[in-house]
Order: structure tokens, then sequence, then C-alpha cells
């Protein structure tokens, strides 16, 4: 099946190569994009700078995909991979106790795949991480606030099969002046924080159910908060 994929950068990358970007990313060194136009133009963009959005077209036919949207894997497989490569502070023994716990139980062996799909663990849901492996957050809360948040989905491509497979497209400038306007994620998420800490120290049962719909490029994002009792 071919695929279109984004990657927002700095600059256009025509030729990706094997073995770059950083080892302490969500799911290790390899090449991140995303089937989603706007997630990718927002990364794009800086504070200060304008950015790319580079496509790409990805052959996976015969590839090792690993999706961990697949039924057979949870919230917490996809945190045991995050504990593989992000540095997450264990406040406690019993954070130590849960890491230890989820880095056997709920093991992906991810080596071997040409490209993983998975959420992307931003500030925001990564402080949920943090907060469920400190005990401060229940199963229920992390798995909802991940699925109900529209959190984008990444792809990383690993292997050299992989990369072989991936063909540059075209690239499109993202101004970092013309998206000044718009609600941008990381504003979205400083909100959202803000609501979930508020709502978390409320009467029991009280969750937020979070649902950020980021429209065209040029308008305003739009966020819906709703808390309601179970």
């Amino acid at each position: 099946m071919i695929r279109t994929l984004y990657h927002g950068s700095s600059r256009i990358v025509r030729t990706p190569g094997f073995g770059g970007g950083n080892a302490g990313n969500d799911f290790g060194i390899g090449f991140y994009c995303t089937d989603s136009h706007d997630a990718a133009s927002e990364w794009a963009i800086g504070r200060s700078r304008d950015g790319f959005v580079n496509t790409y077209k990805l052959n996976d036919s015969g590839l090792r995909m690993l999706d961990l949207g697949s039924p057979q894997y949870c919230i917490l497989h996809w945190l045991a991979i995050l504990l593989s490569y992000r540095e997450f502070d264990t406040l406690t023994p019993r954070a130590y106790q849960a890491r230890d716990y989820l880095r056997t139980a709920f093991a992906v062996d991810h080596q071997n795949y040409d490209c993983i799909t998975g959420w992307r663990a931003d500030n925001i849901h990564f402080a949920f991480a943090q907060s469920f492996l400190n005990g401060e957050m229940s199963y229920e809360q992390l798995r909802d606030s991940v699925r109900l948040s529209g959190l984008g989905r990444q792809t990383v491509i690993k292997s050299n099969r992989a990369f072989d497979r991936l063909l540059f497209n075209s690239t499109a400038m993202r101004s970092q002046k013309a998206a000044t306007s718009t609600l941008s994620g990381s504003r979205a998420n400083g909100l959202l924080w803000k609501v979930w800490k508020k709502l978390s120290s409320g009467p029991p049962g009280l969750i937020a159910e979070v649902c950020i719909y980021l429209r065209s490029w040029k308008k305003t994002s739009e966020i819906t908060i709703r808390g309601w009792y179970r």
C-alpha cells in the first residue's frame, strides 16, 4: 500500500538518512512522520522561525509494520516502549515498581520492525504518563486522555528497508507569522493541563473529555472541554 506521510522541519529534507534522529525520542532513533498535514505544519514552525512540511510516499508492502493502535495493544504497551527511550521522573518506590512491571508485563518486541506507528507523547501527554506512573492518575484517565484528546499519531521509519521505500514528493513552506493567530497545539496543551489539574482535584469521578479539532491551518483551532460524572 502506498501511504502519504508528512515531516515538519526547519528545513527541506529530500533524503532522510538512516540512523539519524534523537535516541531519546518516543520510539528511539528514526525518521518521525505523521499522516496529518496539520500536525506536520505545527511541528514545522518554531517560536521565531518559519518551517517546511515535507511530503513523502511510502510503499509499505512487505515491510514489517508495528501499529500500537491495533486491537492487540493498549495504552500500556505504548507506555512500555516510551519507558525504553524517554526519561521519566519516578518519584516514589511505587513508581519504580510500576515502571519495572510495565517494562516486563507489557513489553513489545519492537526492535525488528521496519516502521512503528503510535501516539505522539507531546509535553502534556508525557506529563499524563508520568502522573500515571507516580500514582496520580488512573489507567482509565490515562487511556481517555490519549484517546479523547485527538493526540496525533506518528510513524517512525526505523530500518534501511523502510528508508529505501520512502520517496520525497514535495515540500511547502509554513510561516510562523501566519500561525500566530491560531491556537497552536502547545498553547492548547497548556490550557488542557490547567483544566485537567483543576478537575482532578474536584469530586471523585469527575473527568475531562477533551476534543481538539485542528482544522485547516488558516482557521482557528477549536477546543471543547467537558466534565461529567460517571
